[in-house]
């Protein structure tokens, strides 16, 4: 028997939205800690830090209502112009007197007062562009020439632009997410297997012709030969913080490492801070937030209404769910540093704003679902793409 779905209108997905109040309330609470010392060292006061952080985070949830309520069709009407926005920020990073420079990297425009990092709302602004795009090609996704070529050059400028900084862990996100889309889009697997093989071949090529990212791959491989190493030392204080926290942890508020031990503490390593004062239980909890939030999050891609409101959504997803699982396992030393944050807990504006307001357009998705029959339902497991090329009436 055929499936048969309609539309059902509904308040927004409530687990969803416990999960976000969560993980910010969580992430918020740590940071206080972990950006203590840091905030008192730099700028007198170890309030400082956690006070910019809270106005992120009321600025994010204001600009969530304003998502929240924006008609989620209303985005393809500015896809491109925000794709454009974000080429140029891009590129103001390198212009002296308005782009910053920190350990070595040029990531950051100054505005006035305010710091802001283009790469995050790049992220928010591929998602938009790329589901417009593959929702008006269509079948024609699965084309090598109006498909697959136009994707890669789109993907390949940006992350030419993104290596110029340079930010290999977001480039790694970037891609994460427009890969994750263009699959769900119903890209042919031949292409897939092929962008695969040849981003292996390009990460590998990236790694040997810079130093710094050869050192930290070799820091990966063997982390106790390079443990007096400057290129290990993060990581070691890291293993010694997450070590040292043990089951329960040491207190809240009680880390040592965050006494300037630790580099980044209160950002790409503040997971460490955690597992420090909460120990294994409490870092267990973070990781179980951002599994419940990948569930929630990918349930409202399922039942979304059309492809391009899927797309939005398995995109917002795969960007918060897969930065924060490469986050955490750089932290453990499961993959090599790669300088990325922690969606929704490490210290930074831009990315507090982008990640809370990015979650309103998933809150509003989850308004409009597909009501299934229980035909429909016992087929829900299968891919998305299989469900979106069933959409399209293409064939697989």
């Amino acid at each position: 028997m055929g499936s048969i779905s309609r539309l059902r209108k509904s308040p927004p997905d409530f687990g969803l939205f416990i999960v976000i109040i969560l993980l910010v309330v969580f992430g918020v609470i740590f940071l206080s800690s972990a950006s203590s010392v840091i905030s008192f060292h730099e700028y007198g006061d170890s309030r400082y830090m956690f006070l910019k952080q809270v106005v992120g985070i009321i600025i994010g949830f204001v600009a969530m209502g304003i998502f929240y309520k924006v008609d989620v069709k209303y985005w393809k009407k500015i896809a491109f112009p925000m794709l454009i926005i974000s080429i140029i920020t891009l590129i103001a990073v390198f212009i002296p007197g308005l782009g910053v420079e920190h350990g070595g990297a040029r990531r950051w425009i100054d505005i006035g007062p305010i710091q802001i990092q283009p790469s995050e709302f790049l992220k928010f602004s591929i998602i938009i562009y790329l589901a417009s795009l593959f929702e008006k090609k269509g079948v024609e996704v699965r084309d090598t020439y109006g498909g697959l070529i136009p994707f890669l050059v789109l993907v390949g400028f940006m992350g030419l632009l993104i290596m110029m900084q340079p930010d290999m862990g977001t480039l790694l996100v970037i891609v994460v997410i427009s890969v994750s889309m263009y699959f769900i889009s119903g890209a042919k697997m031949s292409h897939l297997v092929a962008m695969g093989l040849a981003g292996i071949a390009g990460l590998v090529l990236l790694i040997k012709v810079s130093p710094y990212r050869m050192q930290r791959f070799l820091v990966f491989l063997n982390p106790d030969q390079y443990a007096d190493h400057a290129a290990g030392y993060q990581t070691k204080q890291a293993l010694i913080a997450i070590g040292s926290g043990g089951l329960i942890g040491r207190g809240f508020g009680q880390s040592l490492q965050k006494y300037r031990y630790l580099p980044e503490a209160s950002t790409d390593s503040i997971f460490a801070i955690i597992s420090e004062e909460r120990g294994i239980i409490g870092a267990a909890a973070i990781f179980i937030l951002f599994v419940a939030f990948g569930y929630f999050g990918f349930k409202v891609a399922r039942g979304a209404p059309d492809a391009y409101t899927r797309l939005l959504a398995v995109g917002i997803t795969s960007w918060i769910v897969f930065q924060a699982i490469l986050n955490i396992c750089a932290t453990l030393s499961l993959v090599p540093l790669t300088g990325v944050t922690l969606p929704f807990i490490s210290f930074g504006g831009t990315s507090i704003v982008m990640v809370i307001a990015s979650c309103g357009i998933l809150l509003n998705i989850s308004k409009n679902t597909k009501e299934r029959t229980s035909d429909e339902g016992n087929r829900s497991g299968r891919r998305f793409r299989r469900a979106h090329n069933a959409n399209l009436g293409s064939s697989q």
